[in-house]
C-alpha cells in the first residue's frame, strides 16, 4: 500500500506489524506451567509525537491514533469501581482535562457523585462537585457507559476467601460486563491488587479469544498497582509514583502516556507480571516487618522489657534500620490480603513461603494477645474478663479515618464477646458497624463520667480526635495497644502498655 505521512512523517505498513503473540511471551494458557517468556523490556524510550486534532483521523497505527488522542486529552476514560482508589483516580483523571466515566454497581454511590456529592474521605465535594458540574465527571450505573471510552481503568475490590484463597470475583465481573463493549483501539488497565498473571489470563487472553482484538496492536493491556493511604494528606494519587506495566512494550508505551498525562512520575516496568509483583513485594514487605516486630513484642512482655522503648533507641540508628511497631492486628485492604496473593500464586509452582505464612499467623493472632493481656489485668484486680465492661476505643484498621476493612478492633470486639463481656465502642470517625451476627453496633459517647462506669478501655486505634487526658482521668484501667498515652507525655499508674 506504500508509504503514508503521519504528523508530517512517512510510515510504512512494516510498522504496523505487531510482535506476534507466540514471541512476546503473551501465547499460553491459563494457569498452565508452559515455561513463561521472561524477555525483560527496557522502560519505554518512546518519544510521543505531536498531534493535532486531524491526526488521529488519518491512517495512523492504533497505538499513534489513541497516544495522539491522550496527548490531547481527547481520550474519553472510564474508571470501573468509584471506591477509595476509583473515585480519586477519577478525579485526577478529569482535573488533568480528560473526560471521565466512572461506574459503579452501587446506586447510592453513582447518584452521590453525579450530585457532586463524595464518599472518600480522600477526595474533598469541595473537589468533586466542580468537575461534575463542569461535565467532566458522570458517573453511571451501567456497564455499556464504556463503549465510549477509549481507556478504561478497572479498579475493583479483591479480597480474600475464608480459606485465605485470591476472591477475583469483582474482576472477572468487571471484565465479563465490559467485553460486549470492547471494539478496536482501546487501553485497559488493571488496577486492583492481585496475583502475577492475572491481567494477561483474565484480561488479555478474553479480549483475543471473545472479542477478536489483537494485544499490542488492536487493543492495549496493562496492569497498574493502586498506591492508596487513606487519611495520607501528603502522597495522594498525583504525587505518588506509578508503576505499570504493559502485557507487550506497545501496551505499556500507551499505558504511559495516560498516566504520564496525569501523575507527577511513572516508572514502567518490563512486563504486566512485574508490575502486578512489585504491589505484592511492597505490602509483604511491610506485614512481614509488621510480624518481626510483634514477635519481638511477645518476647519482650515475656522478659518484661518495654519494646517501646527499645523501637524509639533503635531508632537512633542513622542507618540499616527502619523502624516498625507492634499493635492490636493489621488491617486494611493491603497488609492483610496482598502478601497471600502471592503465596497461593507460589504454590502453583510448588513453591512455599514460609515467611508470609509466619507474618500472617503472627498478625492474625494478635486480637487473642490482647484479649490475653487485658485478662491478666483485670485478674490482678480481681475481676474476670466474663462479665467486665469493656470500652474499645477505636474501630478503625487506622488513625484518623473511618475505613473499617479486616481492622483488628473488629476481631476483638467478637472475641470479648465470646468471652462474655458487655462490650462497647467509640470512633470519631466510624459511627457504627456491623457484627458478625449482622447486627449493626451503634459507637457509644464516652464524655462525661461515661467511662468511669467501664471496668477497662481498651485503646485499639490512636485517633488523634481522642482526648487522651480526660480518657486516662476517667478510666480505671487502660490497656494502651499503640503506646498512644505515652507518646502524648501521659504516665498514669491505669494506663499499661501492650
Amino acid at each position: 500500500m506504500g508509504n503514508r505521512l503521519v504528523s508530517g512523517k512517512p510510515v510504512t505498513d512494516d510498522k504496523k506489524k505487531a510482535t506476534p503473540l507466540a514471541q512476546s511471551g503473551f501465547a499460553r494458557s491459563s494457569f498452565d506451567k508452559v515455561a513463561y517468556n521472561k524477555q525483560e523490556y527496557a522502560p519505554s524510550t518512546f518519544t510521543q509525537p505531536e498531534f493535532v486534532a486531524s491526526d488521529y483521523v488519518s491512517s495512523a497505527t492504533m497505538k499513534e491514533t489513541l497516544i495522539g488522542k491522550i496527548n490531547i486529552k481527547d481520550a474519553t476514560v472510564a474508571v470501573i469501581g468509584l471506591g477509595y482508589v476509583g473515585l480519586p483516580l477519577a478525579v485526577e483523571m478529569a482535573q488533568s482535562g480528560f473526560s471521565v466515566i466512572g461506574v459503579d454497581i452501587d446506586t447510592q454511590v453513582v447518584e452521590g457523585v453525579n450530585l457532586g456529592n463524595s464518599h472518600v474521605g480522600d477526595v474533598p465535594t469541595e473537589r468533586l462537585a466542580p468537575l461534575v458540574a463542569s461535565g467532566r465527571i458522570r458517573a453511571s450505573g451501567e456497564y455499556a457507559a464504556v463503549k465510549d471510552a477509549d481507556c478504561i481503568s478497572i479498579c475493583v475490590p479483591t479480597p480474600l476467601r475464608k480459606t485465605k484463597e485470591p476472591d477475583i470475583t469483582c474482576i472477572t465481573d468487571a471484565v465479563d460486563r465490559v467485553i460486549p463493549s470492547m471494539g478496536p483501539g482501546k487501553l485497559v488497565v488493571l488496577e486492583s491488587t492481585t496475583y502475577p498473571g492475572t491481567t494477561e489470563e483474565l484480561i488479555a487472553e478474553r479480549l483475543q479469544t471473545e472479542c477478536g482484538l489483537k494485544v499490542g496492536e488492536t487493543v492495549f493491556v496493562a496492569f497498574s498497582p493502586e498506591r492508596v493511604d487513606p487519611g495520607n494528606t501528603k502522597w495522594q494519587t498525583k504525587n505518588t509514583p506509578k508503576v505499570l506495566g504493559g502485557v507487550t512494550p506497545a501496551c505499556t508505551e500507551v499505558a504511559k502516556a495516560l498516566y504520564s498525562a496525569v501523575v507527577d512520575r511513572v516508572h514502567a516496568v518490563g512486563s504486566a507480571r512485574e508490575a502486578e509483583t512489585v504491589k505484592l513485594l511492597e505490602n509483604t514487605f511491610r506485614a512481614v516487618n509488621i510480624g518481626l516486630v510483634n514477635e519481638f513484642m511477645l518476647m519482650c512482655d515475656r522478659l518484661d522489657i518495654d519494646i517501646w522503648n527499645v523501637i524509639e533507641a533503635a531508632s537512633t540508628k542513622p542507618f540499616g534500620y527502619m523502624p516498625f511497631f507492634p499493635g492490636p492486628g493489621i488491617g486494611g485492604h493491603c497488609i492483610p490480603l496482598d502478601p497471600m496473593y502471592m503465596s497461593w500464586k507460589a504454590k502453583a509452582v510448588d513453591f512455599y513461603n514460609r515467611f508470609i505464612e509466619l507474618a500472617t499467623d503472627i498478625n492474625g493472632n494478635m486480637p487473642r494477645f490482647v484479649l490475653a493481656k487485658l485478662a491478666d489485668l483485670l485478674n490482678d484486680r480481681e475481676k474476670s474478663l466474663k462479665g467486665s465492661r469493656v470500652m474499645i476505643l477505636g474501630m478503625a484498621y487506622k488513625a484518623n479515618v473511618g475505613d473499617l476493612r479486616e481492622s483488628p478492633g473488629l476481631e476483638i470486639y467478637r472475641l470479648l464477646r465470646q468471652k462474655g463481656a458487655w462490650v462497647e465502642f467509640n470512633d470519631p470517625h466510624a459511627d457504627s458497624f456491623v457484627s458478625i451476627l449482622g447486627n449493626v453496633v451503634q459507637s457509644s459517647p464516652i464524655d462525661g463520667d461515661a467511662l468511669s462506669s467501664f471496668d477497662a478501655a481498651l485503646l485499639v486505634t490512636d485517633h488523634d480526635a481522642f482526648d487522651y487526658k480526660t480518657i486516662a482521668d476517667k478510666s480505671p484501667l487502660i490497656l494502651d495497644c499503640r503506646n498512644a498515652f505515652a507518646r502524648r507525655g501521659i504516665s498514669k499508674e491505669n494506663v499499661y502498655k501492650l
